[in-house]
């Protein structure tokens, strides 16, 4: 599944390709058409053989298991034939939909109202929800799914046909893997090889670079944890890596120490959370909530109640990004001291915002409390702690993720990850999202209303 040929997308191919209604309808296939007619029909018709209502569940996840063998051998443009017709043939019955919105707003206020609702729920159901449901019900039908949504993932921006197949996917999943139906498995040296090597493999914040490595991250002073769904056993979906401190951690390269000493546990009072992977492509955007970070802790308060502090040690991945396309109006923005103590500093006279952008490119080279140190952290905290999208959510992914869970921006932390990636996706600039367990609620509510929770220290920066 992993060699993905994108769909056609030229002008001129686009205006000769025939719609999937019309290829249904045809006797003869094009050249260029993955799928004949003849194929496409018969294909079309396991598929509405399998989301049957007249047949039992099991019945229609035994006939899913036989399509999905097909599907294992088509090649990349066969499967998109097959992911239009899930997309395009199984949607919603507009006719019906519309037909119990009328009723249903003819109902309002009166006795019927609320059996006009459910009908009107109801109709917004679409056939392809029952059609997935039946393909998760056979024994790999749910590692069939997130496979088949991963493959489909590259297409959204070309073909926006499927969409919606995406977006139904989506939601079942959201369903299907809530952190309420996950198990939760500490991961220790002491596990499977072939475990510890799925750690390796899908660590996706700090590179494990060895067995040592990782024998490091599952020593007796750290907590590594797998959320598992029971239909993929044997398969983490979430790793959490924790080291466990006295005090907020403000750099990498100790963490990642393997010569360092073991932590006394008796002393930790902080639990660290310095590497969440999400180890599945086709579970991307599914939200785990902030139930993932509270069974951890749950869990870690369990086997050492003195901890007191929960945060992370974070990465900046959108930093440097937004920075390049910010910094010639953050630059204009500057007061005129602060631009004449850095072009001091550079030893250079009106300075554009491209020469300043240029100093950054080397941040090890520079002192954090010099003139260009203290603004590329007031610009790092004004991204994290003022900046959001249109629709009020973090610019940044990570911060999406701890902010939206009840986390406030703690600490910046200077050259917290010197590493190539860490200089290049945020010069080196790290951050601890703080979890107050007991004003989660009062920072996501804070968040809702367009205000990032951020720590005096954070604020200040901005000044």
């Amino acid at each position: 599944m992993n060699n993905v040929v994108k769909p056609p997308s030229t002008e001129a191919e686009g205006a000769s390709a025939r719609t999937m209604r019309e290829r249904l309808g045809a006797l003869l296939g094009r050249r260029s058409e993955a799928l004949s007619p003849w194929v496409l029909r018969r294909t079309l018709s396991e598929l509405q053989a399998i989301n049957d209502p007249a047949i039992s569940d099991v019945e229609g996840g035994r006939l899913a298991a036989g399509v999905a063998g097909w599907y294992a051998q088509a090649s990349p443009e066969e499967r998109r034939d097959c992911w239009l017709l899930m997309s395009q043939q199984f949607a919603p019955d507009v006719s019906a939909l519309d037909e119990a919105r009328r009723e249903y707003e003819a109902a309002l206020g009166k006795p019927g109202e609320a059996e006009a609702e459910v009908r009107l729920r109801r109709s917004f159901s679409s056939p392809r929800t029952r059609l997935l449901q039946r393909f998760a019900a056979f024994p790999e039908g749910m590692r069939f799914l997130v496979d088949l949504r991963a493959e489909l993932l590259p297409h959204l921006k070309s073909d926006k046909r499927l969409v919606a197949l995406d977006a139904e996917l989506e939601a079942l999943f959201s369903t299907w893997f809530d952190v309420a139906f996950l198990d939760l498995k500490r991961i220790s040296w002491e596990s499977p090889a072939a475990l510890v090597e799925k750690l390796i493999k899908y660590e996706a914040v700090h590179d494990i670079t060895s067995w040592a490595d990782a024998k490091n991250r599952l020593d007796e002073d750290r907590r590594c944890y797998g959320f598992f769904h029971p239909r993929l056993p044997g398969e983490p979906l979430i790793f959490v890596e924790v080291a466990l401190l006295q005090g907020l951690a403000g750099s990498m390269p100790p963490l990642l120490d393997e010569t360092a000493d073991a932590s006394d546990l008796g002393k930790a009072t902080t639990a660290i959370f310095y590497s969440i992977s999400n180890t599945q492509t086709g579970l991307r955007g599914v939200s785990f909530g902030d139930s993932l970070i509270k069974r951890v802790v749950e869990t870690l308060r369990a086997e050492f109640p003195q901890l007191k502090e929960f945060a992370t040690l974070s990465p900046i991945p959108g930093l440097r990004s937004w920075l390049t396309k910010q910094a010639p109006d953050l630059w204009a923005g500057t007061a005129a001291r602060t631009r004449q103590a850095i072009e001091k500093q550079l030893g250079q006279n009106g300075l554009e915002a491209v020469a300043v952008m240029a100093a950054l490119d080397k941040p090890k080279e520079l002192d954090e409390k010099s003139p260009l140190g203290r603004w590329l952290q007031a610009a790092a905290a004004r991204f994290l702690g003022k900046e959001l999208a249109s629709n009020g959510r973090p610019l940044d992914a990570v911060a999406r993720f701890h902010l939206g869970n009840g986390a406030r921006v703690e600490r910046l932390n200077w050259l917290g990850d010197p590493s190539a990636k860490g200089v290049k996706q945020s010069y080196g600039l790290m951050v601890n999202y703080l979890y107050d367990l007991k004003r989660l609620d009062k920072h996501r509510a804070q968040l809702a209303k367009g205000s990032v929770p951020v720590a005096k220290a954070v604020e200040n920066l901005m000044d």
